[in-house]
């Protein structure tokens, strides 16, 4: 048997460590199940093995770092799993990239571009959900900063429609700014005749 695809079937439980018995398999392909656990060490014994694909399961735990020593791999993909951990980087692993471990937020090293000696866990991708929930805070935040500036120009109003002492001195205060910016607009339209009638 050269190769085994027995991907899009909805198989659960972990799966089988026996598959590393079969030593002359080139491909094997178990994505889009619902495999659990983790990727057995046996996937090491697999030395002919030319393409593995495990991607959009529900495996967790750690890449074997014995799988590096799979020379003939050129095809690894375990893209949307909730695995953790430091990548393999040596032998055929140092050829891969983020495209293969995409959907790992908990992986790191250098293939995924994410540092191994940070404490803190790396932050979870946002979902569409969570970039709505943000565009909703900011519909919210904007009717909410209308509806208080409405209000305080109402109660404003109310105040001045109803005590003649503030109103009288709200208009008192208008003039003011009125003949002041009045007078400053005739200083300086004065100022530039002058300056014009002077050049």
């Amino acid at each position: 048997m050269t190769g085994l695809d027995l991907s899009s079937n909805e198989l659960t439980g972990d799966i089988p460590s026996e598959i590393g018995l079969l030593q002359e398999l080139h491909a094997l392909n178990l994505s889009h199940n619902h495999f659990s656990g983790s990727i057995p060490r046996s996937f090491s014994n697999l030395k002919m093995i030319e393409s593995m694909d495990l991607s959009y399961n529900e495996l967790s735990g750690r890449i074997p770092l014995e799988l590096s020593e799979l020379n003939y791999l050129a095809i690894f993909n375990v893209s949307y799993n909730d695995l953790l951990g430091p990548v393999p980087n040596s032998g055929q692993f140092a050829n891969f990239d983020e495209n293969n471990y995409r959907g790992n937020p908990l992986l790191c090293g250098p293939p995924v571009l994410k540092n191994c000696r940070s404490d803190l866990p790396p932050p979870l991708p946002t979902t569409p959900a969570e970039e709505d929930e943000s565009a909703i805070d900011k519909v919210a935040f904007n009717w909410s900063f209308a509806a208080s500036y409405v209000a305080v120009i109402l109660g404003l109003m109310a105040i001045l429609l109803l005590n003649s002492y503030w109103r009288r001195q709200w208009f008192l205060l208008v003039d003011a700014c009125i003949d002041s910016s009045c007078f400053y607009f005739l200083y300086k339209l004065a100022f530039y005749q002058r300056r014009l009638g002077q050049s």
